[in-house]
């Protein structure tokens, strides 16, 4: 715990007014934006993440996660995600590293008045089974999500997601998350989450995650986040970059 709090007193020491931030991303929290990236532009989001479950008995180290995404039009977007990843289970002594399932898929703006507080997006992506014999599931999958946000101020947001995933197998799950966003200052931002899953339509799950960013420049941001499950046992540590190249 001490490196994150060091890590985040880092973070505020060096932060400095400077330009309106205007880079919006879908990392380090789990509910994906209402925004699309510009068209002709491409971001790349990617991070590091390590975390334990079931009372640190299985470890993920994930390195990295990579999302691409691509601005075909002013309300469409195209997106590819990709992961590298490394499991442990301390319990019965095994581990496997391998690259994870491919994603393709679309965000696309729906909703967005410059008079009307509030901007919505729906996202879909298709989950191809092209991932490593010991990580993949062997099947075809997608994830569905609608996303929600309100500026509620020049310091204050909130955003909120809801969607369906199916991974070929079971009844899928119902997944949702609300986040708020506060801006400290240009450069620095913070928020805080709550997020989970009513899996295969049974198992409610609820975590939350709290993490800050940093912009470094206009289009390049920095970000650092810890997640923890509440009625699960898991968290997790991550810290990650978003650069949009237009």
């Amino acid at each position: 715990m001490y490196k994150i709090l060091l890590a985040i007193t880092i973070l505020i020491v060096v932060s400095q007014t400077a330009k309106t931030q205007e880079l919006v991303t879908d990392r380090p929290d789990q509910t994906e934006s209402s925004s699309t990236v510009t068209k002709n532009s491409l971001q790349i989001e990617a991070g590091v993440l390590y975390g334990n479950e079931a009372k640190n008995t299985r470890t993920q180290i994930l390195m990295p996660t990579t999302l691409f995404r691509f601005g075909l039009t002013d309300i469409i977007e195209l997106r590819l995600g990709e992961q590298i990843e490394f499991n442990e289970n301390k319990l019965n002594s095994s581990s496997y590293f391998g690259i994870s399932d491919l994603e393709l898929g679309t965000k696309i703006q729906i909703f967005k008045k410059q008079d009307v507080n509030i901007e919505i997006a729906f996202l879909s992506h298709l989950i191809l089974p092209t991932g490593s014999d010991s990580i993949t599931n062997n099947k075809f999958g997608a994830v569905n999500k609608f996303a929600f946000s309100h500026i509620l101020n020049d310091n204050f947001s909130i955003g909120y997601n809801l969607g369906y995933n199916y991974f070929g197998f079971g009844k899928g799950d119902i997944t949702y998350s609300t986040v708020l966003g506060i801006s400290f200052s240009d450069k620095l931002g913070f928020y805080i989450e709550t997020y989970g899953e009513l899996s295969d339509i049974k198992d409610f799950k609820i975590n939350f995650d709290t993490g800050l960013t940093y912009l470094f420049k206009p289009n390049l941001q920095f970000d650092l986040s810890y997640g923890a499950g509440l009625n699960e046992n898991l968290n997790y540590f991550a810290l990650g970059f978003s650069w949009n190249i237009n």
